[in-house]
């Protein structure tokens, strides 16, 4: 039988002599995931992909002056001085009907709007002076050809699409999806369904394409971690102390166990490896203690795989804190709130934050492990489920 290497014995039964700081563990992660090779896929399928090279505007965007609105396209010389009171009119190609987006006729540089436009036995009478240029998009008003339109790495939403696809763009250079297994560990006694639910959500969330398999026990955990075709392994459940707890026995076996034991509540029993050159993130079966390992480690792997920004993708809200909130200095520790009126309130203890306090929190607060806790009424940083990150 195999084991750890000797800095990190098997821990079953014993303890952890030691664990990393997190901010190590997100080092050694961020040293071992680069953005995938490119592929081009039409602009359709290309929502939510990070672009693999700037995009830029082939000409002036427009190539031509053109309406921007319905009316008359007209000189706006020969509407100087009409008003309600005093219609001027404008006979044949003096007014020429044009709808928005048409180029504008030879000699027009304002269009009369539709309202300001009244029909006459013999023409249209302008019901408004224009100044030239009033209801024109004026030749390269959106870009100038050369300019970058989407920036390489942007991700890219629904209004980038469209802006490729009117472009002519028939297909667009993208950062390839990281394919994302899920190794559930151990045999059946509960929990695999609520952390592959829970895991699948959230690799697609960043852009990853999950597979889950298992769950394995040791001999099967350590064959498939050495199966071929991903580009990021996340091994759940059988990472603590207990006798059956054999992940980070099963990934010594298929390739390297890095590191094994975080100073992290909840998740202090995750750990890091590589199997070939594939990164392999162990996470704990705890729903909640899982979660805060993917948020807080491989979550940034995936986006970073796939090019996105391997930054937090929730937007930060500054609340008091509503009561104490107790920490150990040498953890950094997740407390999981409801933000009220009265503030940050914690829904369960960090060591223990349970699935069901999960769902009803809005967000977390992540204490630093140098921290010796939070004082009732401080100002704490809300990382918020439901606000996504601007850079996304």
């Amino acid at each position: 039988m195999s084991h750890p290497p000797p800095h990190l014995p098997d821990v079953r039964g014993r303890g952890f002599a030691a664990r990393s700081a997190l901010s190590d563990a997100v080092r050694w992660l961020e040293s071992r995931t680069l953005p995938l090779p490119a592929e081009a896929v039409p602009p359709a399928e290309a929502a939510g992909r990070a672009l693999a090279a700037e995009v830029a505007a082939p000409a002036d965007l427009p190539l031509a002056d053109r309406a921007a609105r319905d009316g008359m396209a007209v000189a706006a010389e020969a509407t100087l001085g009409a008003g309600g009171y005093t219609p001027i009119l404008l006979i044949g190609a003096q007014a020429v009907p044009v709808s928005s987006g048409e180029p504008l006729p030879p000699g027009a540089d304002a269009v009369l709007p539709v309202e300001a436009a009244q029909p006459s036995p013999l023409g249209v009478e302008a019901l408004d002076a224009l100044p030239a240029g009033s209801g024109v998009e004026r030749r390269g008003e959106q870009a100038r050809a050369g300019a970058v339109l989407l920036p390489a790495g942007r991700v890219l939403r629904p209004q980038d699409v469209g802006l490729l696809a009117g472009l002519g763009v028939e297909r667009v250079a993208v950062v390839r999806r990281p394919r994302v297994r899920v190794l559930l560990a151990g045999g059946p006694r509960g929990g695999h369904e609520a952390d592959a639910a829970l895991l699948s959500a959230l690799v697609r969330r960043d852009g990853g394409v999950p597979e889950v398999r298992g769950p394995f026990g040791r001999a099967d955990l350590t064959d498939a971690l050495r199966a071929p075709g991903a580009d990021l392994l996340l091994v759940c459940g059988r990472t603590g102390l207990g006798a059956d707890d054999e992940a980070p026995l099963a990934l010594a076996d298929a390739g390297t166990l890095a590191l094994h034991g975080l100073a992290l509540r909840p998740g202090d029993s995750a750990g890091l490896g590589r199997v070939g050159d594939v990164p392999v993130v162990l996470l704990p079966g705890e729903p909640a203690a899982c979660a805060t390992v993917y948020d807080l480690l491989a979550g940034g792997a995936v986006r970073r795989l796939g090019g996105r920004p391997a930054g937090l993708p929730y937007a930060v809200r500054r609340v008091a804190a509503a009561r104490k909130l107790v920490s150990e200095i040498g953890f950094a520790e997740v407390y999981r709130v409801r933000v009220t009126d009265a503030g940050a309130e914690p829904v369960a203890s960090a060591a223990v934050p349970g699935l069901a306090a999960l769902a009803r929190a809005d967000g977390f607060v992540l204490l630093p492990a140098q921290s010796e806790g939070v004082p009732e009424g401080a100002e704490v940083a809300v990382w918020m489920y439901d606000a996504p990150a601007e850079a996304l």
